[in-house]
């Protein structure tokens, strides 16, 4: 075999490796196992979904935040290791599985969260600026209306408004709208 050709398999073999265990990353319960540790089954309480809205409504704000931080390190996490290893397409990839795996984990039967916390955190590795402005965002929207549904859709579409405004690449614009639009699905 060619130095090319054995580089190539190797590229290919870390892929079939990288999107599922992105994917796995993205199922950990992190909403499961904060209201658990609380005596709550989360998807008996409020909305019945497994995220960080429905814990804090349920269990209060620091329970909030540790699934939020929790489920958007997730994001963070493989979209970050996209990064690190092939560039800026492959973190959107990895994130994306990520960001699947917490919407539809095969180990819940495809019933998760809603994916904004992870997809937050992939938007905080891509477009750190960007990111980091749809989260304060997301804080003031949620604050005023007091729904924290109402922040979330605000804070998907600014995340592809905000980037449409930095005026990057085609790819990359189409790869920020398909995330934002995977979350609002």
């Amino acid at each position: 075999m060619t130095t090319t050709v054995m580089a190539s398999a190797a590229v290919w073999s870390l892929w079939l490796v990288a999107l599922p265990v992105a994917y796995l990353l993205g199922t950990f319960p992190s909403a499961h196992l904060v209201a658990r540790a609380h005596g709550v089954d989360i998807t008996t309480v409020g909305s019945g979904n497994p995220g960080a809205s429905n814990v804090t409504r349920a269990l209060g704000w620091r329970a909030g935040v540790w699934v939020f931080v929790l489920d958007a390190a997730k994001g963070a996490i493989s979209a970050g290791a996209g990064l690190w290893l092939w560039g800026r397409p492959a973190a959107y990839l990895l994130g994306a599985a990520a960001v699947l795996g917490h919407i539809a984990p095969l180990t819940r039967r495809l019933r998760g969260g809603k994916g904004v916390a992870t997809g937050g955190g992939v938007i905080l590795v891509v477009l750190p600026l960007v990111g980091a402005a749809v989260i304060a965002l997301w804080w003031v929207v949620t604050r005023v209306s007091r729904t924290p549904a109402v922040g979330s859709i605000v804070a998907v579409t600014a995340a592809g408004i905000g980037l449409a405004l930095t005026g990057p690449p085609p790819w990359e614009l189409a790869a920020t709208i398909g995330l934002c639009a995977l979350i609002l699905s």
